[in-house]
């Protein structure tokens, strides 16, 4: 026991030494924690999920870990447009998608949208015990392109208009980390028509602070943009609503990420 300890002791002084010295082992370092909390913070609150499935209020605790984690990673956050919530009704939810630290903006968001339910690729669903979480807080999984998935969304589309759920979705269909927005897919914008409820563009400006051999600490900005309302748009339509959203969300994307940028550079400096 004892050398096991002496050699525990050991490997944590060698990672603080790297972590301290090498930006490269400072991100598989921080990451290797990300994954490890997320883990632990999303699946300990499980017994307590089992009482009422499929509930989007499960998420909530897992959430508000996750954002403890996310100060301890070094990583802040400002929400804008509190305003432009509105709970009374629902709604479809595009969120620009950057990175697996999105699940962070999540955890900001879930308290703030009442009955928020996040549409995922049905992979995620078998990355158990994680994926077990995410289904018992009602994600939506779905296998991109199938049949199945348009079943599923236009069901979610009832969800909206009867029980006022909003439905969260990544619009771009990937992740990516440059400056412009890949091109939208329609599937968000086909279901909130059919469901004749609004679009609200979340805007989350660049991770800065994250590259493929560095996770430093830095500051995001959260906006939540006016919704855009959807009732009465036609069919034929669909391509002006896209283009009219995503130019939005690039602007908003551009003018924030523009902000953080200097914030980021001053921590490098540090």
């Amino acid at each position: 026991m004892a050398a096991f300890n002496v050699v525990l002791g050991c490997i944590m002084v060698l990672l603080l030494i790297l972590f301290g010295i090498s930006s490269a082992a400072r991100y598989y370092i921080k990451f290797t924690l990300f994954i490890v909390l997320c883990l632990i913070f999303a699946t300990a609150p499980v017994p307590l999920m089992l009482l009422k499935p499929f509930d989007p209020r499960n998420a909530l605790i897992p959430a508000a870990l996750l954002r403890l984690s996310a100060r301890m990673l070094g990583i802040r956050w400002e929400v804008r447009g509190l305003e432009n919530v509105d709970n009374s009704r629902g709604a479809v939810i595009l969120l620009n998608h950057q990175s697996a630290l999105d699940l962070y903006v999540l955890a900001v968001i879930w308290p703030l949208m009442a009955r928020c339910t996040v549409v995922a690729k049905r992979s995620l669903q078998y990355l158990v015990p994680f994926g077990t979480a995410t289904w018992l807080w009602g994600t939506v999984f779905i296998d991109r392109g199938a049949q199945s998935a348009r079943n599923a969304l236009n069901k979610q589309a009832e969800a909206i208009k009867v029980h006022k759920r909003k439905l969260l979705l990544f619009p771009e269909g990937t992740r990516h980390s440059g400056d412009k927005l890949l091109p939208f897919r329609k599937g968000a914008f086909h279901v909130a028509m059919s469901a004749g409820a609004p679009i609200q563009p979340v805007v989350v400006s660049k991770y800065h602070f994250l590259d493929d051999h560095r996770f430093g600490s830095g500051n995001i900005i959260i906006t939540i943009l006016p919704m855009i309302e959807t009732e009465g748009i036609q069919k034929e339509e669909i391509d002006s609503l896209v283009e009219k959203t995503q130019l939005r969300m690039q602007e908003e994307f551009s003018k924030t990420s523009s902000e953080t940028l200097p914030r980021s550079l001053r921590s490098k400096t540090k």
